[in-house]
């Protein structure tokens, strides 16, 4: 039973390590005009990846000192889920650290 729970805990903590790894790839694309922020399909899935992460890199936003243009939220966010992923992970006694 645990086994299979740290299996689920790991699978959607990678599900959303990929989910904020696209927002920062599709925030670059829109900024340097690879892709058309116009375009339905790109809207859906930015806005996807929007409302999926910025409930957890808002906070972590407004403890962040000004770095101008840089946001390393994304950054943050991707170090702590790894980090509660492992940390669930081998407290549930499983094996894919």
């Amino acid at each position: 039973m645990t086994n299979a729970l740290a299996y689920i805990i790991d699978a959607l903590a990678t599900l959303y390590f990929w989910i904020i790894v696209a927002r920062v790839v599709l925030s670059w694309l829109t900024a340097f005009n690879v892709v058309n922020p116009y375009n339905q399909f790109i809207r859906t899935i930015q806005t996807f990846c929007y409302r999926a992460t910025e409930p957890l890199m808002a906070p972590i936003r407004r403890f962040l000192p000004d770095l101008g243009g840089l946001d390393i939220s994304p950054i943050i966010l991707l170090i702590g889920v790894e980090a509660l992923r492992r940390l669930l992970i081998s407290m549930l006694g499983g094996q894919f650290i």
